[in-house]
Order: C-alpha cells, then structure tokens, then sequence
C-alpha cells in the first residue's frame, strides 16, 4: 500500500540550497586567503622597503658628512688662497714703495727678494748720495742692513746693499694680530 500520490525521490545533502551556500562559503574562503596573502606580501614589501630606505637613509648621511669635509677642506682653501693674495698684493705693492724709495740718482741693477730681507745690487754716484737717499728709508724698514762698494768703470760706485728683518720681531708681531682676531 501506498500512501503518498507523488513518487518518492532520493534525499541528498547536496540541495540546490546547499549547494549555493556552500558556493557563498568557497568563494569566502577563497577572498579570506587571498587578502592574507595579499596583506602578507604587502608587509613582505613593507619590510624590503624600509630597510632599502634605511640604507639609503645611511648612504645620503655618509654622503653629507662626505660633502660637509668638502666644504670644510674648500672653505680652508678659500681661507689660504685670500692669505696668499693678501700676501701678493702686499708684496707688490711693498716692491713698489721699495722702488719708488729708490731715487733717480742710484740706478739699481738687480733686486732679490729673500724671505726676511732684501739684496740690492746698483750703481751710485757716491756713498753719501747713497746713505742719504737710499740707506736711511732702508734702516727704517729693515733691522740689520750692510753695505759694500766698489769702484765701477766709469768713476761710480757699484753697490751690494743686504737688509734683513728679524724674525723674533715679524713672530710677535703675527701673534699680537692672531690676539687681536680672536
């Protein structure tokens, strides 16, 4: 006997609802893994890029304190370059005054220039011209000046004059400049 009009069909656990359900749960699961290895690579990145930062971070400070010495080392440069042009531009025009000490009555035939003194060699018509025109400006500069002469062909004297300045007294003298600066 029967007691049901429809024909009886298998039951499956596997319903068209189950089914659709157990699609929404796969495709879940699948977007759940792939964000955790999307956010794992991301921190994996992350991570690279901070140390790359760092190390360029460390470079550009090595690079700086590099740049630093440069400009330090120039700036030294500088500093000595205007103490030398200083120094040129005094010793020029010191040569200048020196000839410009020189009267027209002594004709000089060489000068040389030493580091603390100063050799001149001419001709003068007599040793007094020279002693009054030249000697006298030469001892207000220099502190030991010497003198020879001798007789040249045509009836003057040829001369050989060596001026030295001390060196103790040019050493104070920088010192008391060095004070003052400071």
């Amino acid at each position: 006997m029967k007691y049901s009009y429809i024909k009886s069909r298998k039951k499956s656990i596997f319903t068209p609802e189950m089914q659709l359900l157990s699609v929404f749960f796969g495709i879940t699961i699948f977007m759940l893994i792939f964000t955790y290895a999307f956010l794992v690579f991301k921190d994996y990145r992350f991570t690279q890029d901070r140390i790359e930062f760092i190390t360029q971070k460390e470079e550009v400070n090595l690079e700086i304190e590099n740049m630093q010495k440069r400009i330090t080392f120039i700036e030294k440069e500088n500093i000595l370059s205007e103490s030398i042009f200083t120094k040129n531009t005094v010793l020029k025009d010191s040569i200048a005054n020196m000839f410009d000490l020189v009267p027209s009555r002594i004709t000089l035939s060489e000068a040389k220039l030493l580091e603390n003194g100063l050799i001149l060699y001419g001709i003068t018509p007599n040793k007094d011209v020279y002693n009054f025109m030249l000697q006298a400006p030469l001892r207000s500069i220099f502190h030991k000046t010497y003198s020879s002469f001798y007789p040249a062909q045509n009836g003057w004297l040829r001369f050989v004059s060596t001026n030295y300045a001390d060196k103790e007294d040019e050493l104070i003298i920088k010192e008391e400049i060095d004070e003052d600066e400071y």
